[in-house]
């Protein structure tokens, strides 16, 4: 059954827009050339896109004829502003930026643990409030929002779960409340953070991968022929669960402790660290153990200098590269054991370190964890350094924040 006309001017747009919006300002023999669409047709919807306020000229393109078809279409970036909101148990980052993906405006806020929960969400909205006015936006069209623990299929919403501040849930509906026009929307940090490493880091050209996250806890997001997995309950992933060798006691229904968590969170790989002569003096606005992990990498690969104390600006020091590798060979060992785990049930061919210790230990710790994997698995999988290490959930709730915006503006309305 062929489209009706309503139906075929709603896709020819949206196909425009998303050229636009990927290959940058085109005129309008380029988009007729690129959609395959006729003259006509394309100058109809490009009256109809600008008409909505969602293209504008932005220039010519330089040719020689000067015509309609020289005048260099564009989308119109600030008709839209977005947000994109990074929540950890110690505190929020946000970013503000246009239609287009730019980045205007960001900022963080600590959050002590001893904040109550009122304090702690008007911390963060207050923040989100002032980030959007340094912007110049006016109103935020959509709000993204990245926090850890389980996302409720059913309903979107952040689930109670024990172990993270009661603020993380109320800063939702908070923000909801005092931005009314926008569309408010939370996913589980890992997933955002899968998102942005296929979009923009380590895992582009992949369909098929996981994503390790290792940072202040462990989690695991699962894309698979391109769609990210979540799960019948929304917990796909939740490896800090995984009961695993080495650990004095199992996990239960509301504490990791005892599971893969033990192993790879970042309190235990700082206690590994210890073991093998990483000393850990104070710590840098990250979680410890990308510092010590990053201080064994450069010591190992010779980056730091001359034998010796290697002092850091975290203020960590690796007494020799002996220590340092064998530092590392142990956190291998920790965890090719997860990840092992994980290649066994879902064979996804591609494993990305991700979150701020994957990034830090780069190609030489999944190197180690990639050897461990080969001789545990008959499966060949390929272990990757994080490219986009902590930044990389901001950046996801960005790209989803954007991906909504334009899903709703670009479908303009009849004339």
């Amino acid at each position: 059954m062929p489209a009706s006309p309503s139906t075929a001017r709603a896709i020819n747009d949206r196909l425009a827009l998303r050229l636009l919006q990927q290959e940058g300002p085109l005129t309008a023999g380029q988009l007729k050339q690129l959609t395959g669409l006729s003259r006509p047709t394309v100058a109809d919807l490009v009256e109809r896109l600008t008409a909505s306020a969602l293209i504008t000229v932005v220039g010519e393109a330089g040719e020689q004829r000067r015509g309609p078809n020289a005048k260099l279409y564009g989308i119109v970036a600030d008709r839209a502003h977005l947000a994109a909101l990074d929540v950890r148990t110690e505190g929020v980052s946000v970013i503000v930026s246009d239609l287009l993906g730019r980045v205007l405006a960001e900022a963080s806020v600590p959050i002590a643990d001893d904040t109550g929960t009122g304090p702690a969400v008007e911390q963060a909205v207050t923040m989100v409030e002032r980030v959007a006015k340094e912007a110049g936006a006016d109103r935020l069209h959509t709000v993204g929002i990245g926090a850890p623990g389980l996302i409720d299929p059913a309903t979107g919403e952040l689930r109670d779960s024990s172990g993270l501040p009661e603020w993380h849930r109320r800063l939702v509906a908070a923000l909801q409340e005092r931005l009314p026009e926008a569309r408010v929307s939370v996913d589980n940090e890992t997933n955002l953070a899968a998102v942005a490493e296929q979009r923009d880091g380590a895992a582009r050209d992949r369909d098929t991968f996981v994503l390790l996250w290792l940072g202040h806890g462990t989690g695991a997001a699962v894309v698979l022929d391109g769609a990210l997995r979540r799960g019948a309950s929304g917990g796909t992933g939740e490896i800090g669960f995984l009961p695993v060798p080495g650990t004095t006691a199992l996990p239960s229904a509301t504490d990791c402790e005892g599971g893969f968590h033990s192993l790879a969170g970042s309190a235990a790989i700082v206690e590994l660290a210890r073991e093998h002569g990483v000393t850990v003096e104070g710590t840098a606005h990250e979680p410890a153990a990308a510092g010590v992990v990053r201080a064994a990498v450069a010591r190992v690969v010779g980056a730091a200098g001359e034998a010796g104390a290697v002092p850091t600006r975290a203020g960590i020091a690796v007494p020799e590269a002996g220590s340092a590798a064998r530092f590392l060979d142990a956190l291998a060992d920790r965890l090719a054991v997860g990840v092992a785990s994980v290649v066994a049930i879902l064979d996804p061919g591609c494993l990305v370190l991700g979150g701020e210790v994957g990034q830090a230990g780069g190609d030489e710790l999944a190197g180690r964890v990639a050897e461990r994997v080969r001789r545990m698995s008959p499966l060949p999988t390929e272990v990757r350094a994080s490219a986009l290490g902590g930044g990389a959930v901001l950046r996801g709730a960005l790209l989803t924040a954007r991906d909504g915006a334009q899903d709703d503006l670009f479908a303009p309305p009849e004339r």
